[in-house]
């Protein structure tokens, strides 16, 4: 017999699939704008939020939701030489193989050489990873309104700079996530478990375990999977070992505390 502990604790992993993307009225709305922004004559888009509230997940699920419609490409991990970033759009893009150098103006000579019967469309996370300068020939490539970009970028202090000084004349819309609110992130938690038919320990999460939870997590969405998934853990491991039933009426606040300490949210 599975464990629902088990099953519970697999719920959430961290990782990145557009199947777990979860409605929230207040994301579901972003995500309607997003998805319609695609559809406009824009030159770039940019996500940003602080790192946990959801911007691959949101790439992930536009690529997917997009990918038999519009000719879209993601690429979830920064490719971070000039000349490889070049020769990865001209082959996906373009289907053109390169194995010599290829620079930005070779490059855009391809783009405006090639024609497509729709703008493809470039989903580039983790962009705070990519130089300075790269960045402005990726800005220069938008320009050419051949190519549009949609790219997330953590907002950190620095990051809402880059994004003012660099992005303010050729952005025509950026959205931004947030951490959830304690009623979103009840919702949140319910919302997972219950798609995986875990439906006896999403009743585990009253309000009051829910304000417990997003006390350490503050509603941001990966510390709070990162935590569930230890508390499950901790849960799976105390089925095993012990003999008595673990009760699934409430979530004792000692077991959030071990998962938090386990997590780094609480030094020990």
């Amino acid at each position: 017999m599975e464990s629902i502990f088990a099953n519970s604790k697999n719920v959430f992993l961290d990782t990145v699939n557009a199947k777990d993307y979860i409605q929230l009225d207040r994301v579901s709305t972003i995500y309607k704008s997003l998805k319609d922004s695609i559809s406009k004559p824009l030159k770039m888009v940019l996500l940003f939020g602080k790192p946990g509230t959801g911007k691959s997940m949101f790439l992930s699920k536009l690529y997917d939701d997009l990918v038999q419609e519009c000719d879209i490409y993601l690429y979830e991990t920064p490719i971070l030489d000039e000349t490889e970033f070049y020769k990865v759009l001209a082959q996906d893009i373009f289907n053109i193989q390169y194995n010599d150098t290829l620079n930005l103006t070779q490059f855009m000579k391809i783009v405006k050489e090639r024609a497509v019967e729709q703008v493809p469309i470039v989903l580039l996370d983790e962009a705070q990873l990519y130089s300075e300068v790269l960045m402005e020939k990726i800005r220069l490539l938008s320009d050419t309104r051949c190519i549009k970009f949609v790219i997330t970028l953590h907002k950190t202090e620095k990051e809402d700079l880059i994004a003012k000084e660099h992005f303010q004349t050729r952005i025509w819309e950026t959205f931004e996530l947030e951490n959830a609110s304690k009623a979103e992130l009840k919702i949140y938690i319910q919302k997972k478990l219950m798609k995986a038919n875990c439906f006896d320990t999403a009743n585990m999460f009253h309000t009051k375990t829910v304000n417990n939870i997003y006390k350490l997590t503050q509603g941001n969405y990966r510390d709070t999977n990162k935590l569930l998934y230890t508390l499950f853990d901790i849960y799976h491991t105390y089925e095993q070992n012990s003999h008595y039933s673990l009760s699934t009426t409430h979530i004792p606040n000692k077991f959030i505390e071990m998962a938090a300490i386990h997590t780094g949210l609480i030094n020990a």
